[in-house]
């Protein structure tokens, strides 16, 4: 306990790098999930070609893998001086995505054919069609397994603490060095990973009871 009260600065601050880092990227992608899931089922052939490359290349990809390219590659031809935090962000988004895209591509895939015909004979476009028919009716099927989705992006975010990236796990090798127990240590960051799951979990399972009210 004491090193929980005596740290508690140093936990706190984790926590909110945890929940920052999980957020941002979260919201990163759901964006890019949701657009890349609408380029697999598009009917134009080259961003359904992009697409399958995209959940291909970063679904097959390690995690770690995708962090070394963020951060030793990108700073040197892209994105020069660029942040821990945002690179860290990128790379937890971006393979995110792909999940998250295959998570609402099965989603689109249970609604109805004749649903989008519909829409079509009432002359909208394909994007209408996707925006104001399909993913309505989709969600309700995708909640689930996003929700999974996002509790695997908040236990990933320990690996940028590894990437000098202030976060939940990075506490345990800072209290490590200074010759902690390292087994209370790890006690209490998978405590605050518990209460981080139970919150995410909770959010989605609120979420897929609305919906259920909805339908």
């Amino acid at each position: 306990m004491n090193v929980l009260l005596d740290h508690l600065d140093l936990f706190r601050d984790g926590f909110i790098g945890t929940v920052s880092l999980t957020a941002a990227s979260a919201v990163l992608a759901l964006v890019l999930g949701v657009l890349i899931a609408g380029f697999r089922v598009s009917p134009v052939p080259p961003l359904r070609a992009f697409g399958t490359v995209w959940v291909t290349l970063l679904r097959n990809t390690p995690l770690t893998l995708l962090f070394l390219v963020a951060f030793f590659v990108l700073p040197q031809i892209v994105f020069p001086g660029i942040s821990s935090y945002v690179l860290g962000v990128l790379a937890l988004g971006f393979y995110t995505s792909s999940f998250v895209c295959e998570a609402v591509r099965s989603g689109i895939n249970t609604v109805p054919m004749g649903q989008a015909e519909a829409a079509r004979s009432l002359g909208m476009t394909f994007v209408q069609t996707l925006r104001m028919v399909v993913l309505p009716q989709a969600t309700r099927t995708v909640i689930p397994p996003l929700s999974s989705i996002m509790i695997a992006l908040t236990k990933n975010s320990a690996i940028a603490g590894a990437f000098n990236n202030p976060e939940l796990f990075s506490v345990q090798k800072v209290l490590s060095d200074k010759g902690f127990n390292v087994m209370v240590i790890f006690v209490w960051v998978a405590l605050a990973y518990l209460v981080l799951v139970f919150l995410v979990s909770g959010f989605f399972r609120l979420l897929e009871r609305r919906l259920e009210v909805a339908r």
